[in-house]
């Protein structure tokens, strides 16, 4: 089962939160409704998987289990200077150096990986690290030993065990920042570089696992909680790409680019992370991500301005046109991701002219989201070394067929479209399923993915060379806006 659509709230510039009362209110609603919408009863669900956006948290007191502040999303912003003052210190310059050493030496991929670390917003590390140092509430709480943490998963199991159960994945804890995916625990180093207390962290636990029961007066039953996991590995997972080499572009809020690495976790220096996909038993699978930040985000905002009542007519509008006439969008609402790397760009459009109408403005939003799974793609290939087997989409952007075939275009390669875009929901059931036994192995998953459309290169790149040329001019021009130096 998926979260709901929750809106986000914006009380400062640059915060992002989300209200815990309307997610809970909407969480229990949505499954509610998803049960009688399938036509069943709810003492016949053997099992709950649950999947969640990811690196999104709160924290609450123990004693009474009431929260100290909002959700603090992954595209908040405000730990902005924190981020910029730890990455330029000495402090990481020396752990950068002395790892660089060690790993001449030993040759170790972790010290490796330590050498290139560098925060980013996404991580919860600093906006955690931001909240013990603001939050006088919080503050007290840790002091007195009587703080939780936890990101979306791990609060509503403790809110659908009523306060019983404290606990998280792994792939929910390696998006965090504090976890260290080659010891496959939280990072004592970063944690008590951050003055983060190991207490406030949940127990981490495999992706399918009993977790305890729902508590009998939510739902009227007591239901088992047999699978937690962050919603681009569940994407992952529902998508079947359970080889090496197997890609997934998921294109939602943000766009999320994941090749399976097989066991072993692979840090690159330009900004693919390594993360854990999925545990189950002895298996672990590992991934390296980048991400855009923006996606849907811009399809919406365009949408608010009313250049269209609905996102499906944007395919139309865009092949419509033979170009955007020069116009050029740069999708930076919550900063540019890999590989640039700079939290201060702005969104901007560049190239307007007295002719151009809305229809070249929102050609020019999709070709931007192409064009940034253009640079993600490319990063992937030089910096991590493993052949791509395939590659699947997911997410609400891939039904636009426009950007679909100009990303098949840019990137040279066939992307294959399911029937089905909302794969993180899949991948939940799917996790839940095995651990029930409702499916006995990854072979039969495979048998009920379903593909709706295989997009393969029409044209040659070299026909968009010029356009991602200007395209990239304008990303430059737009990068280090914010930036109060």
């Amino acid at each position: 089962m998926c979260h709901p659509v929750v809106e986000n709230l914006y009380p400062h510039t640059g915060w992002v939160e989300i209200d815990p009362d309307v997610l809970w209110v909407q969480f229990v609603a949505v499954i509610k409704e998803s049960v009688k919408a399938a036509g069943i009863e709810m003492n016949q669900i053997v099992g709950l998987g649950i999947s969640t956006q990811r690196a999104t948290f709160i924290t609450w007191d123990k004693k009474t289990g009431n929260h100290f502040h909002n959700f603090i999303s992954w595209q908040d912003l405000r730990a902005i200077e924190l981020v910029k003052s730890w990455n330029s210190s000495l402090i990481m310059k020396l752990i950068h150096s002395s790892c660089r050493v060690l790993h001449f030496f030993t040759r170790s991929k972790r010290y490796l990986a330590a050498s290139l670390f560098t925060f980013t917003t996404q991580q919860v590390s600093l906006r955690l690290a931001w909240v013990l140092q603001n939050l006088s509430e919080v503050q007290k709480a840790v002091e007195e030993d009587n703080c939780c943490f936890g990101t979306v998963d791990t609060w509503l199991l403790h809110k659908l065990t009523k306060g019983s159960e404290f606990a998280t994945d792994f792939s929910n804890a390696s998006t965090t920042g504090l976890f260290d995916p080659y010891e496959m625990c939280w990072s004592g180093l970063v944690t008590s570089l951050l003055s983060i207390p190991l207490s406030l962290l949940p127990p981490v636990k495999d992706t399918s696992h009993h977790f305890g029961s729902v508590d009998e007066e939510i739902f009227g039953v007591p239901i088992p909680i047999v699978a937690l996991v962050a919603d681009q590995q569940s994407a992952m997972f529902g998508e079947c790409c359970f080889q090496v080499g197997d890609v997934k572009l998921t294109m939602g809020t943000g766009t999320f680019l994941d090749i399976n690495t097989g066991n072993s976790p692979q840090q690159t220096v330009g900004g693919f992370y390594p993360l854990i996909g999925w545990k189950i038993g002895q298996e672990i699978v590992c991934l390296a991500e980048g991400n855009a930040g923006d996606a849907g985000t811009a399809v919406k905002w365009a949408q608010q301005l009313d250049l269209f009542t609905d996102a499906d007519e944007t395919e139309k509008m865009a092949k419509s046109l033979e170009d955007s006439e020069g116009v050029y969008f740069v999708p930076s609402f919550s900063g540019l991701q890999a590989p640039l790397n700079d939290p201060c760009a702005c969104a901007s459009f560049m190239g307007l002219k007295p002719s151009t109408s809305k229809y070249h403005l929102v050609r020019a939003i999709l070709e931007s989201i192409a064009f940034r799974n253009k640079q993600l793609y490319e990063l992937m290939q030089k910096e991590i070394h493993i052949p791509v087997r395939k590659i699947r989409a997911d997410g609400g952007v891939c039904k636009n067929s426009f950007v679909m075939q100009m990303t098949s275009d840019l990137i040279n390669e066939s992307i294959d479209r399911p029937v089905h875009v909302d794969m993180s929901c899949l991948g939940a059931a799917s996790l839940a399923g095995l651990a029930v036994g409702f499916w006995t192995d990854k072979e039969e998953l495979k048998q009920l993915r379903q593909s709706e459309m295989v997009f393969k290169p029409q044209k040659k790149w070299q026909e968009y060379e010029m356009s991602m040329e200007n395209w990239v001019k304008a990303v430059k021009r737009s990068m280090n806006w914010y930036n109060k130096t």
